[in-house]
């Protein structure tokens, strides 16, 4: 079920959040946007379009490399810069949002599964080697090491069952409203995260409530 507001929810066992632009701010869309620009595109089809290849390359499910992605958006606009150049627009633009971060300790030592539910490649290994924050989670399912992302519901199934709960006993949070959608579609509770501190204070109804991990 798409939800609004965490009150009044049934009793849940645990949280699943999106990455970039929940855990932290979005940096693929900055970093493409960038990218567009500087090469004198349109950065919002170019944004799409790089959406779209990322999927259709193979990268995001991790039967594609870094290398096979750039070269594949190379060839469909035209752009340049190095492989590193080009990641280096990205990667950057991730910043942790401390409130979140604060808010999933919370819900741990409340007694809540608290897992990362991300599309993303090899990068999140990286951000983490960078900025630490796989320790503050029970799980993490990453697309790239999933081998299936987000546009394909059933991976939400997935997720459930790895963790041992029922759809409806779990939460998931993302800013993209479509993979909130087959989020609720599998029967999860899902939200749309627009706002981080409303988020955040959403999230204390739960941390004043206890969970069970069990």
């Amino acid at each position: 079920m798409v939800v609004t507001t965490l009150r009044g929810l049934p009793p849940l066992k645990g949280v699943l959040f999106d990455f970039g632009g929940v855990l932290s701010r979005e940096g693929f869309r900055g970093g493409l946007y960038s990218i567009a620009r500087k090469n004198g595109l349109d950065p919002e089809p170019f944004f799409h379009l790089a959406s779209d290849l990322i999927y259709d390359t193979g990268y995001i499910t991790g039967r594609a490399t870094e290398a096979d992605y750039w070269e594949a958006l190379r060839r469909a606009t035209g752009i340049r810069g190095t492989d590193a150049d080009l990641t280096g627009e990205i990667l950057p633009r991730f910043i942790l949002r401390s409130v979140m971060i604060d808010a999933v300790r919370s819900l741990r030592r409340g007694g809540y599964l608290v897992a990362i539910a991300s599309d993303q490649v090899d990068w999140l290994d990286r951000l983490d080697e960078r900025d630490h924050f796989y320790k503050e989670f029970d799980r993490v399912f990453n697309s790239y090491r999933l081998g299936k992302g987000k546009r394909d519901a059933t991976v939400f199934d997935d997720m459930a069952n790895a963790l041992n709960r029922e759809p409806g006993e779990l939460l998931f949070l993302d800013d993209n409203a479509e993979n909130v959608e087959r989020a609720a579609s599998r029967g999860m509770h899902a939200m749309v995260v627009a706002n981080t501190e409303e988020t955040v204070e959403e999230l204390r109804v739960l941390s004043a409530l206890p969970g069970s991990a069990s």
